[in-house]
């Protein structure tokens, strides 16, 4: 559904993009992301048509972006961080102006409003001007602009900026919901936010990919080991010296519990999973009481792949 291949762009003699190549497939969520500065930006720009790029090509819903602009703008549905409303109009006013722009025409307009509305929860605002309403019913008439038209894409870039809590759940849930619909390439920084609603991320960094792959796959390419928390009975001072020989099992906190059991939480290098753990205690003779395993979240490895890429 979107075709990434070999792009690279620069400004000014900047190169903003290198090489840049992937694939989003239909009614896939993907996770767009990289440190400010990246290319992120850019990307999207590239895809919604208002940037060409220098080299490569790209394709939305089988259209090329480069050989016809204008139908590969009716496919897509682009929301920018800061989406251009107009505060003045009401919501239906709005919406209706932006459909016709868009060529929705005669009574496809109203039942297209209808749709979006109910889509993005803006049935009881529709009278409502728009420079009146909260953040989050802004982003959503955002949302509904882009979606007027019924794309085949959706790109959205940090569509949760400044909204609290409340309004950042009732975002990520419509937009979990409109991958039903839709193929949405998702740029953000909150990592919370791609844990929840995508499937697979890219990973950008100095204009480059540094990773194509699913939240699990990049944790492990991180190399960012999961942690595991158990319960045993036996000598501190023994475990202790015994962990710090083993190598691949790195301890983190030993807490003293009543009846002569121990709390360990350990971190996990790279290739080793729980079952090792279990697997080393069965080993020793050691009397597990519990265990348990949290894996890396996505922004550890976030981190930790940046950190070999952003000098």
């Amino acid at each position: 559904m979107i075709r990434v291949e070999s792009i690279s762009k620069s400004f000014s003699g900047v190169r903003a993009l290198k090489n840049v190549s992937f694939e989003v497939g239909a009614h896939e969520v993907v996770g767009f992301l990289g440190p400010n500065g990246a290319g992120k930006t850019t990307m999207m720009r590239l895809l919604a048509g208002f940037f060409v790029p220098d080299e490569g090509a790209i394709e939305l819903a089988g259209v090329d972006v480069l050989r016809d602009p204008l139908e590969a703008k009716r496919r897509i549905g682009y929301l920018p961080e800061h989406c251009p409303l107009y505060p003045e109009m009401r919501v239906d006013e709005f919406l209706k102006y932006r459909a016709v722009l868009k060529g929705v025409l005669g009574r496809r307009v109203r039942d297209r409003l209808q749709v979006v509305k109910q889509q993005c929860g803006l049935e009881s605002v529709g009278r409502r001007i728009i420079g009146q309403l909260s953040k989050g019913y802004r982003q959503r008439v955002g949302l509904a602009d882009a979606l007027v038209h019924e794309p085949d894409v959706l790109i959205l870039d940090e569509p949760t900026v400044g909204l609290d809590p409340q309004q950042l759940r009732q975002i990520r849930s419509l937009i979990a919901g409109l991958a039903e619909d839709h193929t949405i390439l998702l740029s953000t920084h909150i990592m919370q936010e791609v844990e929840a609603v995508c499937e697979r991320v890219i990973l950008i960094s100095n204009g480059e990919l540094v990773a194509v792959d699913t939240v699990d796959a990049v944790r492990k390419q991180a190399s960012v080991g999961g942690v595991v928390q158990v319960e045993v009975r036996c000598d501190r001072k023994w475990v202790c010296e015994k962990l710090e020989w083993l190598g691949w099992l790195e301890l983190v906190r030993v807490e003293e519990l009543p009846e002569g059991w121990l709390s360990l939480e350990l971190r996990l290098s790279e290739g080793r999973s729980a079952e090792a753990v279990y697997e080393w205690a069965v080993a020793e003779k050691l009397l597990l009481r519990s265990l348990h395993f949290q894996a890396s979240s996505l922004e550890e490895a976030f981190v930790t792949l940046m950190d070999g890429t952003v000098g």
